[in-house]
């Protein structure tokens, strides 16, 4: 009797504590329509941003809901001193908890780490690496179908192999990240891009 009784939760349970949560899935100019959805079981209801800076700036700010792994709640940068792209998220386990934008991201203060950033054809120049940007970044992406490299800081979560296969799916994005102090001192010889924005905005799309 009590195996039937632990089967039947097993089998019960998922479904008993999946989620109705909000979704709102921004389109290419970052607007977006919320609905209502029944998330899978063992994730969460989720709300994201990305935020980019330029030059002091905000250039972008993109908010996004939906159901969440609980690997998808993060906070993370990913900075090519140029730009940096900031992606906050908040997550929640009740029904419709997700009514609040995730909180937009601020630039924090250097940690100390450094890692080569491009400047043009120039990618010898050193980047203070700030808050959790804990690893060197290195991609080249294609736009209007020539490639351009970019270097500089950012998160452990960006260079997972989830995101950053999220990332090179748009924009034909390479990325290659290591840890400690200038250690994506390849050299480039391509163009750099003032920005580096479009690919990261897969990351508001909860996979």
């Amino acid at each position: 009797m009590q195996i039937l009784v632990l089967i039947l939760g097993m089998v019960l349970l998922p479904k008993a504590c999946a989620l109705k949560c909000f979704e709102c899935i921004p389109d290419v100019s970052g607007s977006c329509a919320q609905t209502t959805k029944d998330c899978p079981s063992n994730t969460q209801c989720g709300s994201v941003r990305v935020t980019s800076y330029a030059g002091g700036s905000k250039l972008v700010d993109i908010k996004g809901k939906s159901c969440a792994a609980a690997e998808e709640c993060v906070q993370a940068s990913i900075n090519f001193g140029v730009s940096q792209t900031l992606i906050t998220s908040k997550c929640c386990t009740s029904d419709l908890c997700n009514t609040q934008d995730a909180p937009v991201g601020s630039i924090s203060s250097p940690n100390g780490k450094k890692c080569f950033q491009c400047d043009g054809n120039d990618c010898t120049k050193t980047l203070n690496c700030n808050g959790n940007e804990d690893y060197c970044i290195s991609t080249t992406v294609t736009a209007g179908g020539q490639k351009a490299s970019l270097k500089g800081c950012a998160s452990k979560v960006i260079c997972s192999g989830t995101q950053s296969a999220q990332i090179a799916g748009i924009g034909g994005a390479e990325i290659s990240c290591c840890q400690g102090d200038l250690c994506n001192s390849a050299i480039s010889t391509t163009a750099g891009l003032l920005l580096f924005v479009t690919p990261l905005i897969s990351l508001v799309l909860f996979s």
